[in-house]
C-alpha cells in the first residue's frame, strides 16, 4: 500500500513538472502565437468590399425604370376593376330599388335578374385576383431582373478588381467606409444600363 502512493506521488510530481517546463518555456504562447500569425496574415490577403443594395437598387435607373412600368400597370388594373366594381354598384343598387317597388312583372324575372347579379359580382372577384395575381408576378419578376442585373455586374466587375468576397451592407455590421464600393457599382451599372436602354 506504501509503495503504490509512494509511485502515484512520483507520478504526480513528474506531471507537474512537465507542465512547468513546458508553460516556462515558451513553447505553448508560441503555438498561439503562431496561430495569431496565421489569422493575420490571412485576414491581411483577403480583398473584402461591400455595397449597399438596398440603396444600389433604389437609385439604379433600371429599377426606377421597372418601377414605373409597374406603377403604370397598377394604375390601369385598378382603373379597370374599379370601373367594373361601379357599374356593378350602380346595377346592383338599381335593382333593389326596382325590386322595392315592385318593379318586376314576375317573381321569376326578379330571381334571373339578382342571379344574373350575383355572376357578374363573382367575375369582378376573379377578375380582382387576376389583377392582383398579374400584379405579384410582374413585382417577382422585376425583382428576378434586378438580382440577375446586380449579379452578372458584379461577376464582370470583379474580374478586374479581384475581390475575394462582395458582401450586401445591410449584412455587415461594422466595416470601414473605405470597403463600400456602392457608389462605383452603382454608377457603372447606370451607365452601362444607359448604354444599352432603347431610345425612347
Amino acid at each position: 500500500m506504501k509503495g503504490s502512493s509512494l509511485i502515484v506521488a512520483i507520478l504526480l510530481f513528474l506531471a507537474i513538472a512537465v507542465l512547468y517546463v513546458l508553460h516556462f518555456t515558451g513553447k505553448g504562447a508560441g503555438e498561439a502565437d503562431s496561430d495569431e500569425g496565421e489569422k493575420t496574415e490571412i485576414q491581411n490577403s483577403l480583398k473584402i468590399a461591400y455595397i449597399k443594395a438596398d440603396s444600389l437598387i433604389l437609385n439604379y435607373d433600371l429599377a426606377q425604370d421597372l418601377h414605373d412600368e409597374f406603377t403604370k400597370k397598377q394604375e390601369a388594373f385598378t382603373s379597370e376593376f374599379g370601373s367594373k366594381r361601379s357599374a356593378f354598384e350602380k346595377e346592383a343598387t338599381e335593382f333593389q330599388q326596382k325590386l322595392q317597388r315592385g318593379g318586376f312583372l314576375t317573381e321569376q324575372r326578379a330571381i334571373q335578374e339578382r342571379d344574373r347579379l350575383v355572376n357578374k359580382e363573382q367575375e369582378i372577384a376573379r377578375l380582382d385576383q387576376e389583377l392582383s395575381s398579374k400584379l405579384a408576378e410582374l413585382q417577382q419578376s422585376n425583382n428576378e431582373q434586378l438580382i440577375d442585373s446586380l449579379i452578372s455586374f458584379l461577376k464582370i466587375f470583379n474580374m478586374e478588381k479581384k475581390f475575394d468576397y462582395i458582401l450586401n451592407g445591410t449584412d455587415v455590421l461594422v466595416g470601414p467606409e473605405a470597403f463600400n464600393i456602392t457608389a462605383e457599382v452603382l454608377q457603372q451599372m447606370n451607365s452601362r444600363y444607359k448604354a444599352v436602354k432603347p431610345a425612347e
